[in-house]
């Protein structure tokens, strides 16, 4: 039996509405919280300087590979608020377009492999990329050519969030991407972060309590991952159950109370986003896990109350922003 560790915390579930008092209530930070900080910190108007030994400051760089939500709530659009509220630097390699708002996804338009690879390019051969995040990849073409381009390019740190099925229920993925995915992808990222709806279509199998997430993580893993992170929010009950699992049978079980809103619209993209911008910033994964789930925490609570379109409305991503600054690479 693996060794396991319990980590309990708030933890927002994504359904019905709730009551909370207005954000003018909402304390800025939230405890342990990586964006709580003990004083206020003032941007820098100074030129930056090459250190010492010669390197020139850089902020820490970390690109999404997704889908567009014309919605805002979701895709690239969440994945670059999250970077920015972290103090990261963002970039985008478009996957598909798609048509979407708070209640639906109306229309897919997938964007050209050519054009794909074309934006991975320019953006890894100038800026230079730290961490990257990926989310939906509708075909099988764009899954072969972001493989090939993790291959050319030796980047260490990448989140993989199996983006198949929207918060509204519409299907995102073409059926047989996923065996490529599973193939080509896996064994490339540094942890996959799918949900149960997402674990049962790669493993052909439902997972419907608390008590088979392990056995589900453990065979995830099986398919080639180095780590997972299964997330158990769609079970029901008043816990909701994480699982961090990693190869030679560690895991980690990461508990909170299930707090019920409507707006829980990205909370996946957002995670995994955060993810990889805590791994870019030098974060061990469990650290990262950790980081990244206190702030979305902090997101949904201070979007809970507001009222955003019809349907799953949107996490306020701005909640305690950290002022992007640069520093000197690491030799």
């Amino acid at each position: 039996m693996p060794q396991g560790l319990t980590w309990r915390s708030p933890r927002l579930c994504h359904n019905l509405p709730m009551t909370l008092p207005p954000s003018s209530s909402l304390p800025a930070t939230l405890p342990g919280s990586p964006c709580a900080t003990s004083g206020s910190a003032e941007p820098s108007a100074a030129p930056l300087q090459p250190t010492p030994g010669g390197a020139v400051p850089r902020y820490v760089r970390v690109l999404s590979i997704a889908g567009s939500d014309s919605g805002g709530g979701a895709g690239i659009q969440a994945d670059l608020k999250t970077f920015s509220a972290l103090g990261c630097y963002g970039m985008t390699a478009i996957t598909a377009v798609t048509a979407q708002n708070t209640q639906g996804v109306r229309a897919i338009h997938a964007v050209p492999p050519q054009m794909l690879r074309a934006q991975i390019d320019a953006v890894v051969q100038d800026i230079g990329v730290d961490a990257v995040k990926i989310g939906m990849l509708a075909t099988p073409e764009a899954v072969d050519v972001v493989a090939q381009a993790l291959r050319s390019y030796h980047i260490s740190h990448v989140v993989l969030d199996p983006v198949m099925v929207a918060t509204s229920g519409d299907r995102l993925i073409a059926h047989e991407t996923v065996a490529v995915l599973v193939n080509e992808l896996f064994p490339l990222a540094s942890v996959i972060t799918p949900n149960l709806d997402e674990a049962t279509l790669l493993l052909n199998r439902t997972v419907d309590s608390v008590e088979a997430l392990e056995a589900a993580a453990q065979a995830l893993l099986a398919l080639g991952a180095p780590a997972v992170l299964l997330k158990g929010g769609h079970l029901p009950g008043d816990w909701v159950v994480d699982v961090l699992a990693l190869q030679g049978g560690r895991h980690q079980r990461l508990e909170s109370a299930r707090i019920v809103t409507r707006n829980g619209h990205g909370t996946g993209c957002t995670l995994s986003s955060a993810i990889a911008a805590h791994l870019a910033m030098g974060d061990s994964l469990p650290q990262a896990v950790a980081k990244a789930r206190n702030y979305v925490l902090g997101a949904i609570v201070a979007g809970a109350h507001v009222h955003t379109g019809q349907g799953h409305g949107p996490l306020n991503h701005g909640w305690a922003p950290v002022v992007q600054t640069a520093s000197a690479p690491q030799p």
